[in-house]
């Protein structure tokens, strides 16, 4: 695990309690294999608990709106439900935000999802205030990308590319050296959002109340993270498995900055 501790590596991670499936990040079917949020109608509304200070407050309403824009889904702030930021407990069928100064651990932002089989049920997005506390990151444009992209992994998105020498695609969704492009989601975003969402399930697990395994592990530990499935070619993004058993299972993905 030494690379995931090399204080010069940043990453923007997605955290994914699943049952792992084929993914990809290419820009036409960004999605997370059939990861989504069981609902009985559409557009549904899903509650992102502020768990953040003051600083990040403005960020989480320009996320919560821009996403918000989607036909199938809509997001409301409510008061957050974690008992501490630094843990970022999940609370069931919902997401929680939080804040830290998590340390000098490698990553940026973490978002974490909950799932049972394809069901996401709960989720979390870690930011981490030790990096953007320094002069790099203390941007709005890098704390509109980075709240933008964690919160919409949580819908079960991935990214649209993730080369970071491509043109801006002018999308959080999208990698790259020059965040400033890149602080709203796009058009595709909003399309991909409604292939995911244009089947109705038979049950819910919005706003419900069943706890489900894993939901206290110190997650934003890469040694946490479990096995190393696969990395890019330019050792920049990675994707970790842990299995919890009883078909869950916690997909990791990383993003590494030099």
């Amino acid at each position: 695990m030494k690379k995931h501790l090399h204080f010069r590596r940043i990453l923007v991670g997605l955290v994914v309690l699943a049952t792992f499936g084929a993914t990809t990040a290419a820009y036409a079917t960004h999605r997370w294999g059939n990861y989504h949020w069981a609902r009985t109608a559409n557009p549904f509304t899903l509650k992102l608990g502020d768990n953040l200070t003051s600083t990040w407050d403005s960020y989480l309403v320009t996320t919560s709106n821009d996403w918000s824009q989607s036909s199938v889904l809509d997001t409301t702030i409510v008061a957050g439900g974690s008992r501490t930021a630094r843990r970022c407990n999940p609370t069931t069928g919902r997401v929680e935000v939080c804040n830290y100064r998590y340390g000098y651990n490698g990553w940026l932002g973490v978002a974490q999802i909950w799932i049972n089989g394809d069901h996401i049920t709960q989720g979390a997005v870690k930011l981490n205030d030790t990096y953007f506390n320094t002069a790099t990151y203390n941007t709005p444009a890098w704390r509109n990308l980075v709240m933008c992209q964690e919160v919409g992994h949580t819908f079960g998105l991935g990214h649209q590319d993730e080369n970071f020498y491509n043109l801006p695609l002018g999308t959080c969704m999208d990698y790259s050296n020059d965040p400033t492009p890149n602080q709203h989601p796009n058009q595709h975003d909003y399309d991909l959002l409604e292939e995911i969402y244009a089947h109705l399930d038979l049950t819910t697990t919005v706003n419900q109340s069943a706890p489900l395994r894993g939901a206290f592990l110190d997650l934003d530990n890469p040694a946490e993270w479990g096995q190393e499935l696969r990395t890019s070619i330019e050792d920049r993004t990675s994707i970790y498995l842990r299995d919890l058993g009883h078909g869950e299972k916690v997909l990791t993905h990383v993003f590494w900055v030099q």
